[in-house]
């Protein structure tokens, strides 16, 4: 078995499921959307702000705003206009969904797992260009995990520093945690953060994130294999991070924006 053929998790997807990430690809695959995204980002904005910020026409904007608000990336709400010789009147007022661009990275970190068994070339394609896009338009992201199920499901955490601990909160050590991931009590089967789970940490070198197991008693798999505490284990975008098998536990996918590594700033 290959390194790749192990990190086949996803063994199977329905069509509609498919159908439908074909559909989200192709809202996200034009450039002017992207612009979009980036223009209301921080602010709300209307219409014709945006129109103007994009450098296209009124009805092009209308429809593109439209189309993302489709995939609920994007929604709107009642403002005020800015102040014009005719005075100030209600406008729509458009703005990303709190957790829009977070949930944008999980959903097509999530559908890249499925690179080994997705017969569709043409789709699997399409997945890899508009990530790399979506990277390209939204630079300087780091890599992050993506919490899955559970109480916080769907929580991003940016992997912001070069070595991070993962594990429960514990609440006889306030504040020992350092830089880590601080789980809360619903994950019960994950080891307190005072004796971490796991550890990620960023080879300088070349920008490769690795985990390891520290001699947790849940015990840590990736992609479904048992870590041997103290052996570190290079992370791949799309990789599935188990810390302890079950429902108490928490399950993170890996995800490197663009799907390559991001190599030392200095």
């Amino acid at each position: 078995m290959t390194d790749d053929d192990s990190r086949t998790l996803i063994l199977d997807a329905d069509n509609d499921d498919l159908q439908e990430l074909s559909e989200y690809l192709d809202v996200l695959s034009s450039s002017t959307r992207l612009k979009i995204l980036k223009a209301i980002e921080r602010r709300p904005k209307d219409v014709r702000q945006i129109s103007y910020e994009i450098e296209t026409s009124y009805e092009n904007t209308k429809k593109h705003l439209d189309k993302l608000m489709s995939i609920g990336v994007v929604r709107k709400e009642a403002g005020l206009s800015r102040p014009t010789a005719k005075g100030i009147h209600p406008v729509w007022k458009y703005s990303v969904v709190p957790g829009g661009l977070e949930a944008i990275t999980r959903s097509l970190g999530l559908f890249s797992n499925l690179r080994l068994t997705l017969t569709d070339a043409v789709l699997a394609k399409k997945l890899a260009g508009v990530r790399g896009t979506l990277s390209g338009e939204f630079a300087g992201q780091p890599p992050a995990v993506i919490l899955l199920g559970g109480a916080e499901d769907g929580k991003v955490f940016p992997l912001g520093h070069d070595s991070i601990d993962i594990g429960r909160a514990d609440p006889d050590a306030p504040g020992r945690s350092g830089q880590g991931i601080t789980l809360g009590e619903d994950y019960a089967a994950v080891t307190r953060v005072s004796r971490p789970h796991a550890r990620l940490t960023r080879r300088r070198a070349d920008g490769t994130w690795l985990i390891e197991d520290c001699g947790s008693t849940g015990g840590t798999f990736v992609n479904g294999t048992l870590l041997e505490p103290g052996t570190r284990r290079e992370l791949h975008d799309g990789d599935l991070i188990e810390l302890a098998k079950g429902a108490p536990g928490a399950t993170f996918v890996f995800v490197v924006p663009g799907g390559v590594p991001v190599p030392d700033a200095a």
